[in-house]
C-alpha cells in the first residue's frame, strides 16, 4: 500500500485518533511542545492554513486564538470525523493535497504542515514548499515540522505500539533505523534533516530560521 494510501485509507479518521491516543508520555510532551510553538505565532485575526488536518486534531487550539482555520487533507473519512469535532465556525474543511493548493496567491497569513507532514505526505517536498509559500502572504509565515533525532527512542516505542495495535504493519526491524522507521507491509516513516530543509528552500528570497523546539521537533520557519 502506498503511504498516501495509508493516511486516506488506513491510518484515518479514528484510527488515526487512537495513534495519538495511545502516544507514549515523550511523544505527548512532543506534540503539546509543537503546537505550542505554533500558537506563539498565531495573531488575532490570522487566515491560518493547516496541511494535512487529519480529524482536526490542531485546528481548535488555533482557532482559540482568534483565527480563522482552514483544514486540509486527502482523506474523506478524516475530514468527514473532523466536520463533528469541530464546533467553530471559525474552522473550515477542503479535500485537497498539500501540493497542489486550490487557493488564491497571498490567502492566508500562516500556513503549517507541522508534525511531520512534509515528509509523511508522500508528495514532492519542494512542490510542497512553494505552494505553501505562494499561498501565504507578504509578511506571514509558513511553519514545517519534522522530529528531531533526539527523539528517535520514543517515535521508535510509538510505532512499535501502532504496530501492536495494528495500525501500522509489523515493524521492520532490519530495515528500522537513522530515523526511519519501516514497516513489514511497505509503510516508511521518514524525517527531513536541517540540511535539506535548507536545500528544500534554497531558491526562495528570504533564509529560512531553524529551530529546534523541546529536543523533539525540527522547525523550518519560512518569513515572507
Amino acid at each position: 500500500m502506498r503511504r498516501e494510501g495509508y493516511y486516506a485509507q488506513k491510518l484515518s479518521a479514528e484510527r488515526l485518533r487512537r495513534c495519538y491516543e495511545i502516544a507514549p508520555a515523550p511523544i505527548q510532551r512532543y506534540l503539546r511542545a509543537e503546537i505550542e510553538f505554533v500558537l506563539e505565532r498565531v495573531e488575532r485575526g490570522d487566515r491560518v492554513l493547516d496541511l494535512g488536518c487529519g480529524y482536526g486534531r490542531v485546528m481548535p487550539a488555533l482557532a482559540e486564538r482568534d483565527a480563522s482555520v482552514v483544514g486540509v487533507d486527502t482523506s474523506p473519512e478524516s475530514l468527514t470525523m473532523a466536520a463533528t469535532l469541530l464546533p467553530t465556525p471559525a474552522c473550515r474543511l477542503a479535500r485537497m493535497s498539500a501540493d497542489r493548493l486550490g487557493f488564491v496567491d497571498g490567502a492566508f497569513d500562516l500556513v503549517l504542515c507541522i508534525q511531520n507532514g512534509i515528509s509523511a505526505f508522500k508528495v514532492d517536498a519542494r512542490a510542497l514548499v512553494d505552494e505553501a509559500v505562494r499561498v501565504t502572504s507578504p509578511g506571514g509565515r509558513v511553519l514545517l515540522s519534522t522530529y528531531s533525532p533526539k527523539i528517535w527512542a520514543a517515535r521508535l516505542e510509538w510505532f512499535r505500539a501502532q504496530a501492536a495495535e495494528g495500525l501500522v504493519g509489523e515493524i521492520d526491524e532490519a530495515a528500522t533505523g537513522d530515523g526511519v522507521i519501516a514497516c513489514k507491509d511497505g509503510f516508511t516513516a521518514c524525517t527531513v534533516t536541517e540540511v535539506e530543509f535548507v536545500s528544500l528552500t534554497a531558491h526562495l528570497p528570504n533564509r529560512p530560521s531553524i529551530h529546534e523546539v523541546a529536543e523533539s521537533s525540527l522547525f523550518c520557519e519560512i518569513q515572507l
